[in-house]
């Protein structure tokens, strides 16, 4: 079971303004970016199912969340299908993100009251998410749209709130122009974790790097 409700998520999520999101088949690896982004002040993370067994990963990592980093709400991202949704729902998942809209992940979540966050690319594909319980859809890939496509759309639905996702750069330069064009929360995972940090196994870079998003998103919100 979750181990947080859907509105403990999206306020930690909404309060950090960032979502880091990462997947390795090595387990430790894992745990150490995970507990990296904690110590930076994450307080959610998206675990990206990309690969085979990666439920086995969740599990245990869910495992070392829940004993070792208090307060940090755990997800998956990358879900597909209502299937794959309720395995994870099973083995803790405290929120649920799918790379494109999905009505059968909706009605997964919302019967176990999990956070669902659906990539969405036209306003119809938004509006429809929103009928369904969303809170807060995910823009992927961000880069293809850009801020202007967010600003476009906080126009008709000002009440809609949206995750960029894909394109988000960890600089005040572009954390600026997301926020500027109304994005509620970013969604980041390699240009956070990089391939050097994971190389060179620099999660004190890490660390320093997730300090300094959540506080010039801070800033930026001020």
């Amino acid at each position: 079971m979750a181990k947080f409700s859907r509105v403990d998520v999206i306020t930690k999520m909404w309060d950090t303004g960032l979502v880091p999101l990462f997947y390795s088949r090595e387990l430790q690896v894992v745990k150490n970016v995970v507990k990296a982004c904690y110590e930076g002040g994450a307080r959610v993370f998206e675990f990206t199912s990309r690969g085979d067994f990666a439920a086995d990963i969740f599990r245990d990592l869910n495992k070392y969340t829940l004993a070792e980093l208090p307060g940090m709400a755990l997800g998956v991202g990358s879900v597909i299908d209502a299937s794959m949704a309720s395995n994870y729902i099973q083995l803790g998942a405290n929120f649920i993100i799918t790379p494109v809209f999905r009505e059968d992940v909706a009605l997964v979540c919302n019967r176990s009251k999990i956070l669902w966050s659906p990539g969405c690319g036209t306003l119809t594909e938004i509006a429809k998410a929103e009928e369904l319980g969303c809170e807060m859809v995910k823009l992927f890939p961000a880069e293809t749209y850009g801020p202007a496509f967010i600003k476009a759309i906080k126009g008709p639905q000002p009440w809609t709130e949206i995750m960029p996702t894909g394109g988000v750069s960890p600089t005040p330069e572009s954390l600026k122009t997301w926020f500027d064009a109304g994005a509620k929360c970013v969604g980041m995972g390699s240009q956070l974790i990089s391939k050097e940090i994971l190389q060179e196994g620099n999660y004190s870079l890490l660390e320093k790097q997730t300090r300094f998003v959540i506080d010039t998103i801070k800033s930026l919100r001020k």
